[in-house]
């Protein structure tokens, strides 16, 4: 036995080998990522969703992080202040936001080196004298990429996350869109419910004098009906205003990513609606919308991504080398081997993925040019339906001034006995019927004056800030699992 152990002292050396590799592996496994479960039911999102409000203190503490807004909730709620609070709350730029986490993460792929591989095998030598005819082998093997293949990965993978962060941004200004539609919808509903109402009842009050008249003969039946269907047309006008008022504080709630009850109780200011900018953009600020729109740089992002695919396809057709280091332990004889594994490019290339790389590459840059000339015309049709608009509203502005002075005229008349109270009523119905023409033209113009600012992508500051994800939702889930 101890003339054994002493001719075999290679044995125990490659005992203590596997002894070791066996640890370092170990310790290797400690560094490994665990899975963590975050499970979600609708039943909790639901409660999380419909506890949503917009005084919500995390609001603020979001806004004070990275606006630098220190008074929350405001006094009265505009435009600029709910844009805020969608950008906190929006469900899609969540979705951007998580999407363009997914590309980050993909330049961690990019960048990763292929691991090395440890093979470890044993042999039997049945027709060997020796007590112990094991032959055990360990071959380490060492993968080479060639030809710059994983810094090309990287710059592909790089270029796609910048893609998918000005989509972040892009997508803001969807939701800035959005929102100022239903700002807008909102304010007409409201007005336009105002001012039917008010129509009505002045129609409601030259219908008693008309039915007086037809009392006495001295007017037609006719005349009399004629009116009292213009009144039940304003009527139902206006029942159909406060029908679209509910629908607008929906789909403002909706834009705003929190439940309609959360607007109970809050007053909105809609006094910025009431003018409007004549400044129409000059030709230096379209050329610089269809430049570097958010959309446009990532458009021009996805085409640079795949540059950087189909010059990794041509990097490919260099095979990679694997070198491999092997030590047997035949019976008694160390043995040490050194390999090369190298794929021979004799039948295949790599034509065809190059093939398909440029033609992706070429369809990348159709696309481009085809959502750059989109943007063109969007913005030029943008610009020319805000002219129109704005010469649209000036004319209604000029007409209610002159209907104005006509109810003042008549009123005055009214007051001295040169005119019947039939009159004056109708001096008031027009110009009320007016004030509705001039809500029309003044509602149609700031949706031209939304449409443009979706155009140009301005005034909105969607700066990086924008880009950071709230932590309501992984509080939300940790608080869940604790429970």
């Amino acid at each position: 036995m101890t003339t054994f152990q002493s001719a075999h002292p290679r044995v125990n050396s490659f005992r203590s080998s596997c002894v070791v590799a066996a640890s370092l592996l170990g310790v290797l496994a400690i560094g490994c990522v665990h899975y963590q479960p975050r499970p979600i039911t609708a039943e909790a999102t639901l409660d999380d969703f419909e506890a949503r409000r917009l005084d919500a203190p995390e609001i603020q503490q979001f806004l004070h992080d990275q606006v630098g807004v220190d008074r929350w909730p405001p006094p009265t709620w505009d435009l600029q202040s709910l844009m805020l609070a969608a950008l906190y709350y929006s469900p899609d730029l969540d979705v951007a936001r998580a999407r363009w986490g997914v590309i980050q993460a993909g330049t961690i792929t990019a960048g990763a080196r292929p691991n090395p591989a440890l093979n470890a095998s044993v042999g039997y030598n049945s027709t060997s004298q020796l007590i112990r005819p094991w032959i055990p082998e360990v071959v380490l093997g060492l993968p080479i990429e060639t030809a710059g293949k994983r810094g090309i990965r990287i710059s592909e993978a790089q270029t796609l996350s910048e893609a998918a962060r000005l989509d972040v941004l892009h997508a803001a200004w969807i939701a800035h869109s959005r929102l100022r539609r239903a700002f807008v919808d909102l304010y007409r509903a409201r007005e336009m419910e105002t001012v039917l109402l008010h129509l009505h009842d002045l129609q409601v009050q030259s219908l008693d004098v008309l039915e007086a008249q037809l009392a006495v003969g001295a007017i037609s039946a006719n005349e009399l009906s004629l009116t009292r269907i213009a009144t039940g047309r304003t009527r139902l006008a206006a029942l159909e205003a406060a029908r679209e008022q509910e629908l607008a504080r929906v789909e403002l709630a909706a834009a705003l990513g929190i439940p309609t009850t959360a607007l109970e109780g809050i007053e909105i200011s809609f006094a910025e609606l009431e003018h409007l900018t004549t400044d129409v953009p000059t030709d230096e600020m379209r050329r610089e919308a269809v430049v570097h729109r958010a959309d446009i740089l990532s458009a021009l992002a996805e085409y640079e991504s795949t540059q950087a695919a189909l010059q990794l396809e041509i990097a490919k057709q260099y095979p990679d080398i694997d070198i491999g280091a092997g030590y047997q332990l035949d019976q008694t004889d160390s043995k040490w081997t050194l390999g090369l594994n190298l794929v021979l490019p004799i039948f295949n290339r790599n034509r065809g993925p190059i093939a398909e790389a440029e033609a992706r590459r070429t369809e990348a840059a159709a696309r481009f040019l085809a959502l750059q000339s989109r943007v063109f015309a969007e913005v030029d049709g943008a610009v020319a339906s805000y002219r129109s608009a704005l010469e649209t509203a000036a004319a209604a502005d000029e007409m209610l001034t002159q209907l104005g002075r006509r109810e003042a005229s008549a009123q005055t008349a009214y007051r001295l006995g040169a005119t019947s109270k039939l009159e004056l009523l109708s001096a008031e119905i027009e110009i009320a019927a007016g004030r509705v023409g001039r809500l029309e033209a003044l509602v149609s113009a700031q949706r031209a004056a939304g449409d443009l600012e979706n155009a140009l992508q301005k005034p909105l500051a969607t700066t990086d800030w924008v880009l950071a994800t709230p932590a309501r939702a992984e509080e939300n889930v940790e608080a869940r699992d604790e429970e």
